[in-house]
């Protein structure tokens, strides 16, 4: 925000990340492993970034981003204040909206990751995260306040979702039937860590009610079943596994010894999404964070970091987007059940688009569609419409929706006779998983531009 300030604190990250790697070479990178936590190497000190690849990559991470501090590139600037978020919930279309901003203007939205704060972590991440190496001012304190002080609405670890959720914003102009499009222009990690977690019940590889679900035994199933403590009712017993993550330069790190690997960040956000719930309350189960709908929230699509672009239908007036759920890395699928989870700043521009403008796709005002400088996204969910009582999870489901909205979008949008681009997407396109683990499931068509350059 301030030149002076950003000076400063670059220069301290420099210092601060000498010292590190003279301290880590001298002592090595200890480690510890358990069933409730499994711990990486410990994170770089506060504000240290853990700056430059050993291939000579700059780390996405700059410093630790506390509240208000750092660059702040957005005409706007929103927090995550405990008295406006929602833990568990997206708003509503009858929310009230928590800051406006005019159509085509930008956004600065510093989002909280949930993991580390929730209550089978401890609900204390000064205390969760120096269990892995990470100094008080490492911590964020917007994320300590939510975790000692979230009263908006009473916490139940096992109906509510996890997410927290920054928002709504009002986007003056919007109305239903408008297209709220969202431009990501920047998702810069706030800490140099995360957490990737696997809950019992949770996953791909969840134990169900029955037993073991199809395809596999109840030897196969993750966690595995004789560390399933939900019976006790304390979230702390659990057996819940929750994996420490750090950032190494511009890749995350986790494990130790042989079982240390590092992979590429990939900096996103798994929610952005309009008000589409029509119900009343705050923790009305049709507004639970967990499943996407088709106002978007949690999507979990890798693809939608900075330079994207997502499209949502607008239900409510001034279409009331909302964050949550920062990614630092995902893999398609996500079936452990978590990505790498860790916050986020994330500066978005927020447009309207009425309808012939030509400014969305034709898909959009009906459904979520996204797009990169490379590929158009056509989006397929299972249970679109956010039903309660029980998740339509058929990946059968959300991949024929995938290919009918690649359809119609290369037909209306494109001109494209429809046969032609059936086959076309038989010869060329892929299809992905987005998420097997959010009770609606999804997947992503990617139809390259340049495929069509001519």
């Amino acid at each position: 925000m301030h030149e002076g300030q950003d000076a400063a604190q670059t220069l301290a990250a420099a210092l601060g990340r000498r010292r590190f790697l003279q301290a880590a070479a001298g002592v090595g990178a200890g480690t510890a492993l358990s069933l409730g936590t499994a711990t990486a190497a410990a994170a770089a000190p506060a504000g240290t970034a853990t700056g430059t690849a050993g291939r000579g990559r700059p780390s996405p991470f700059t410093g630790v981003l506390q509240p208000g501090r750092g660059r702040i590139r957005g005409d706007h600037y929103l927090r995550s204040d405990v008295d406006d978020v929602l833990w568990g919930y997206v708003p509503s279309v009858h929310a009230d909206p928590v800051t406006r901003v005019r159509s085509g203007r930008t956004i600065t939205i510093d989002s909280v990751s949930h993991e580390g704060i929730l209550e089978d972590q401890g609900r204390d991440p000064v205390a969760y995260f120096a269990g892995h190496g990470v100094r008080r001012r490492e911590v964020l304190d917007d994320a300590v306040a939510i975790a000692s002080g979230y009263d908006r609405t009473e916490r139940d670890f096992d109906t509510d979702g996890p997410h927290v959720i920054t928002g709504p914003v009002f986007v003056e102009g919007a109305q239903p039937g408008d297209v709220l499009k969202i431009e990501t222009l920047e998702a810069t990690p706030r800490v140099p860590y995360g957490v990737i977690s696997s809950r019992h019940g949770k996953g791909a590889l969840a134990r169900t009610a029955s037993g073991a679900p199809a395809g596999i035994t109840l030897d196969e199933v993750m966690p595995p079943v004789a560390t399933d403590g939900r019976s006790s009712g304390i979230p702390t017993d659990y057996g819940n596994v929750s994996v420490f993550a750090e950032i190494d330069g511009d890749k995350a790190a986790i494990g130790h010894g042989r079982s240390r690997v590092r992979f590429p960040l990939r900096c996103f956000f798994g929610t952005m999404g309009v008000a589409f719930s029509e119900s009343g309350g705050l923790t009305a189960p049709e507004a639970n964070s967990i499943p996407p709908t088709l106002g978007g929230g949690n999507i979990d699509i890798s693809h939608l970091g900075a330079g994207s672009t997502f499209y949502l239908p607008v239900r409510a007036e001034g279409a009331l987007f909302y964050v949550g759920d920062p990614h630092m890395a995902m893999g398609d699928g996500e079936v452990a059940l978590t990505a790498m989870e860790g916050s986020l700043r994330g500066t978005f521009r927020l447009s309207v688009c009425k309808k012939g403008s030509g400014d969305a796709p034709s898909i959009a005002y009906s459904y979520p569609f996204a797009e990169t400088g490379e590929a158009w996204i056509p989006i397929g969910l299972s249970d679109p419409d956010g039903s309660v009582g029980g998740q339509n999870g058929d990946l059968d489901v959300a991949m024929r929706r995938a290919v009918v909205n690649a359809l119609d979008f290369l037909e209306h949008d494109r001109g494209m006779d429809r046969a032609i681009a059936y086959a076309y997407l038989s010869a060329a396109a892929d299809f992905a998983i987005s998420q097997v683990v959010d009770r609606t499931v999804g997947v992503h068509g990617l139809l390259r531009k340049a495929d069509f350059a001519g």
